[in-house]
């Protein structure tokens, strides 16, 4: 079994997730990003001609953003987020088969997962981050219990419906990496309305763990 490639410390724990996003805005949008603060970004691969967008903003951003592909539901598709420069594999699912063919990569995989059996099956099979999803279904207590049952250096995200009012409940519950979608994005924003949202979200999530530090 090939080394699992660990998840790097972001400064800000945020995955902006630019779901319906096409080429000609993606370097206009990853850069608003970028400079608000976040350094990690996924399309997902239901948007139109994903992997150019993914491949435009890994040449237009600095080179320790973590730039990927998030909803990646086929092995097949990781030869093609490779070639397009992506180091991040984002699924909704844990599937053995795509985990290992992103590691063989040498990516940076975070399968989702809901129930205890699928967290310890992902943690044990060996991923980077397990993405608890739809976090907001499983709540704090749903995802701080099986967090309990997990290796403690594992590294935890909350995505679905976890906007940056959440941050500072979920952060309390020690989960401090998030992945946010529409609270950042919506298909056919302009730069400035997604810088805006990035300042507004990286402000809150600075402010919900420094209370904690």
């Amino acid at each position: 079994m090939r080394q699992v490639r660990t998840l790097p410390r972001l400064q800000i724990g945020i995955v902006a997730i630019l779901r319906g996003i096409g080429p000609a805005h993606a370097k206009d949008i990853a850069l608003a990003l970028v400079e608000q603060g976040i350094r990690a970004i996924e399309i997902p691969l239901n948007s139109p001609d994903p992997f150019r967008s993914i491949e435009v903003i890994r040449a237009c951003t600095p080179d320790d953003c973590l730039i990927g592909a998030g909803t990646v539901l086929e092995a097949g598709d990781v030869a093609r987020l490779a070639s397009a420069g992506g180091e991040l594999l984002v699924a909704p699912n844990f599937d053995p088969g795509v985990v290992e063919a992103a590691r063989r990569a040498n990516m940076i995989t975070m399968p989702g997962v809901f129930s205890p059996s699928e967290a310890i099956a992902a943690s044990r099979f060996g991923v980077s981050a397990l993405k608890f999803f739809p976090a907001s279904v499983l709540g704090t207590g749903g995802v701080s219990a099986i967090r309990a049952i997990l290796p403690a250096d594992t590294a935890i995200a909350a995505v679905g419906g976890v906007e940056a009012g959440d941050f500072a409940r979920w952060s309390k519950a020690g989960i401090r990496l998030f992945g946010i979608g529409s609270g950042l994005y919506r298909a056919g924003d302009d730069h400035r309305t997604v810088a805006s949202r990035a300042r507004s979200a990286v402000d809150a999530w600075r402010l919900a763990c420094s209370k904690l530090s």
